[in-house]
C-alpha cells in the first residue's frame, strides 16, 4: 500500500525500523516449528501401548541462525523514534520476538522449552482453572446431525473456498499431515493448512471458516494493507486477543456449541497439567479417564499442551473469549484489534496511528460481528458468569 512520501520523512526511524524487523522476523512463526512431524506413527504406537509409553516427539529443524538474530534484533536504534508511544511500543516487539526466538530455539528440550514458553504465554491461573471446571460441569448437548464427521479434507477445502467469496483475498489451502489442529493459517504464506487424514462435521465447518477465515485470515489480509508492517508480523502477546477474537466469530456466528466451549475447557486443564508436571501419559489418563473424553480427542488435546515439551498456549483461548465477550457487551469497538496481529493490551496504538496517518482504516471485516446469531442461552449464561 502506498504511502504519501512526507509521512517517512516525518517519521524516517519509525518505517526504518519497522522494515528491518519485518526482513528479520519473516521465519519466526512457532507454530511452523512446534508441531511434531511424526504424530500420526506416534499416536498409533500410544495407542498399542495402553497409553503407557509417552510418545517421542520430533520436529522441524530451525532453519536460521537464532543467537545472530537476537544480536540483530536488539542492535535495532530504538530511540531514534522520536514518538515515546511508539518507541516503547517497538521496544516491547523487541523483547517479544526475542521470547518466541527462545521458544523456538529450544524447541523438544523438555523444561528449558517449556520455561521459554512460560515467559512467552504464561500459564493458567486458579481463576482460569475454576472457569475451565465451571464449564465442565454442565451437562452434554444432544449429538445432532451438524455434529457428525462426514467430510472429508478435500470437500473442507471446497467449503472454505465458497465461503471466502465474501472476501476479494486470495489464499492457498494446503493438505498436511503435520498439524495437531484440524486447520490453522500460516500467517507469513497466506495458507490455510487442512489435515490431511481428518472427517469434519458440517458444525466445524461452520467453526473453521468463522474462525480461521473470519478472524486470522481477516487480520492476516488487515496487516498486509498497512503501511506499518509490524500488523502483518504480530503485535506482542497477540495470541491471546487474536484466539479470543476467532472464538467470539464462532459464538456470534451461532455455531458455538457447548461441546466445543467444553474443549477449549480441556486445553485449560492441560496446560494446568505442565505447572503440576503431568506427562503426556497423565494429562492424557486426566482427560481420558477422569473426565471421559474419547481417546481420539484426549490425545489431541494432551499432544497440544505437550509438543515442544510443554506449551502453555492453549489456556488462552478460554480467557481471550471471555474479554472480548465482555469488551463487546460493554460495548468497546472490536475494529483496531482487527486491523492486523493486534493485541488489547496494544489497541490504544492503532487508533493513535490512524489519527496520525500512519495506519488505515480496516479494509476487511468479520460479518459474524455486525449480527448476533448465537441462540444457545446456555452459552451466554456461562460467558456471562465466568469470573
Amino acid at each position: 500500500m502506498a504511502i504519501a512520501d512526507a509521512l517517512i520523512h516525518q517519521h524516517p526511524n519509525l518505517f526504518k525500523i519497522d522494515d528491518n524487523l519485518n526482513h528479520l522476523v519473516q521465519k519466526i512463526e512457532l507454530l511452523n516449528y512446534i508441531n511434531p512431524i511424526n504424530i500420526e506413527a506416534e499416536k498409533r504406537k500410544f495407542f498399542s501401548s495402553k497409553y503407557n509409553i509417552n510418545p517421542v516427539f520430533h520436529y522441524r529443524k530451525i532453519d536460521f541462525d537464532a543467537h545472530q538474530l537476537q544480536q540483530q534484533l536488539f542492535s535495532q536504534q530504538i530511540d531514534s523514534i522520536k514518538d515515546e508511544v511508539s518507541r516503547n511500543f517497538y521496544r516491547d516487539v523487541i523483547y517479544d520476538y526475542s521470547g518466541l526466538i527462545q521458544c523456538i530455539e529450544t524447541i523438544g528440550k523438555g523444561q528449558k522449552f517449556y520455561y521459554n514458553a512460560l515467559k512467552s504465554f504464561g500459564t493458567p491461573t486458579e481463576k482460569d482453572v475454576a472457569n475451565a471446571q465451571f464449564i465442565l460441569h454442565f451437562k452434554d448437548e444432544e449429538y445432532d446431525s451438524e455434529m457428525f464427521p462426514v467430510f472429508s479434507a478435500e470437500e473442507a477445502a471446497n467449503y472454505f473456498v465458497e465461503f471466502t467469496k465474501k472476501y476479494d483475498f486470495q489464499f492457498t489451502i494446503k493438505f498436511s499431515t503435520k498439524i495437531s489442529a484440524a486447520a490453522m493459517v500460516q500467517n507469513n504464506t497466506q495458507t490455510l493448512l487442512l489435515k490431511k487424514n481428518h472427517r469434519f462435521s458440517a458444525n466445524q465447518l461452520k467453526v473453521l471458516a468463522n474462525h480461521e477465515i473470519g478472524v486470522h485470515m481477516v487480520t492476516t489480509f488487515n496487516g498486509m494493507n498497512q503501511s506499518l508492517k509490524i500488523f502483518h508480523n504480530g503485535f506482542p502477546k497477540n495470541t491471546e486477543t487474536q484466539e479470543g477474537l476467532a472464538v467470539f466469530s464462532e459464538y456470534m456466528s451461532g455455531c458455538l456449541t457447548l461441546h466445543r466451549l467444553k474443549e477449549l475447557a480441556y486445553r485449560v486443564m492441560a496446560a494446568d497439567s505442565l505447572r503440576k508436571g503431568f506427562n503426556f501419559c497423565d494429562t492424557f489418563d486426566l482427560l481420558h479417564n477422569q473426565y471421559k473424553l474419547n481417546r481420539e480427542e484426549a490425545y489431541n488435546i494432551s499432544l497440544r499442551a505437550h509438543r515442544g515439551g510443554g506449551f502453555t498456549k492453549d489456556y488462552m483461548y478460554l480467557t481471550g473469549l471471555k474479554q472480548v465477550y465482555d469488551a463487546f457487551y460493554k460495548k468497546e469497538k472490536l475494529e483496531p484489534l482487527m486491523a492486523g496481529k493486534v493485541s488489547f493490551e496494544h489497541a490504544p496504538i492503532v487508533t493513535k496511528w490512524q489519527e496520525e496517518g500512519l495506519a488505515t482504516k480496516n479494509r476487511y471485516h468479520n460479518f459474524a460481528f455486525a449480527a448476533n446469531n448465537n441462540a444457545n442461552r446456555t452459552l451466554d449464561f456461562i460467558l456471562q458468569n465466568l469470573k
